[in-house]
């Protein structure tokens, strides 16, 4: 048939399709200019990054990360970390200080009691030491396993788990205190008129503080580095952000809440040895 004869939709269906429009790189309109969201301070999830991952192109479409952006190279020290997120480390710190606070607080009220009672009644002190050494040889992870039928997932697990780690510190330590009361001193009390509960609380806690003291100190530095297992139940201050960073590779993250943590253990440390010289002054007159 001739052409001139031929359809017109035959016409159209030998044109050939119109091609399609070259997709441009992003950027290409400004060369080097980041497309980047702004950084937020939401929590990282599990198997992300929390760290931006876009970055600059060029216009062939090349990418290549600016000079300054430490978080998309996923540096370890990187000040735009602390920056975007100040308030997820915040959050972490207070979390960390008050259930390690409470922790070490409850401890000291069951320990002393039961370092009085082992003075005491001296066949008391083996079964008590014996149980709360047994109780710090248990690994932290079976601890709060032994303890989830009991609180379930809550912060309170992970006080009870540390109370119970404390006791051993503090119980032997606060007996050694009482034991090295000399008994002149003891005698001498008596003889001027002193009853069993003002000797205890005018001569022998008060003569037991330096050692007493010394076992606070090492309990509150061990539940500031214990805390941080809590994160598997989800309270463990600035150890769920090492946790996080650690699933997710992600250093700046991982350095500075761990950086966080041996902070405060120095200056928890720090405070209570000067809490210690405040209130036992007679011990810095002893060593000059």
């Amino acid at each position: 048939m001739p052409a001139a004869h031929t359809p017109r939709g035959a016409l159209a269906r030998r044109r050939p399709p119109a091609r399609a429009a070259v997709a441009q790189p992003l950027g290409a309109e400004r060369q080097g200019t980041p497309h980047c969201p702004r950084p937020t301070t939401a929590a990282p999830r599990p198997g992300h990054h929390n760290a931006p991952s876009c970055s600059p192109v060029r216009s062939n479409g090349a990418v290549i990360a600016p000079p300054d952006d430490c978080l998309a190279r996923n540096e370890w020290i990187c000040g735009a970390y602390l920056r975007t997120r100040r308030q997820i480390l915040l959050d972490a710190v207070v979390q960390h200080l008050q259930l390690t606070f409470l922790a070490v607080l409850v401890g000291l009220v069951i320990a002393l009691p039961l370092a009085v009672l082992a003075r005491r009644w001296g066949w008391a002190a083996g079964p008590v030491l014996a149980v709360t050494t047994i109780l710090y040889t248990i690994p932290s992870l079976a601890m709060f396993s032994l303890l989830l039928p009991l609180y379930g997932l809550s912060a309170t697990l992970v006080v009870a788990g540390l109370v119970l780690y404390s006791l051993t510190l503090l119980v032997r330590n606060i007996l050694a205190g009482l034991r090295a009361v000399p008994e002149e001193t003891r005698q001498a009390a008596r003889g001027l008129g002193y009853g069993p509960v003002r000797l205890l609380l005018a001569v022998e806690l008060p003569l037991a503080l330096p050692a007493a003291m010394a076992g606070l100190r090492i309990a509150t530095v061990s539940a500031v580095s214990l805390l941080t297992v809590g994160a598997i139940v989800g309270f463990g201050g600035l150890g769920n952000l090492i946790y996080a960073g650690m699933n997710t590779y992600f250093k700046a993250q991982v350095l500075t809440a761990s950086v966080l943590c041996v902070l405060i253990a120095v200056a928890a440390d720090l405070l209570l040895l000067g809490v210690q010289r405040l209130i036992t002054p007679w011990t810095r007159a002893a060593r000059t």
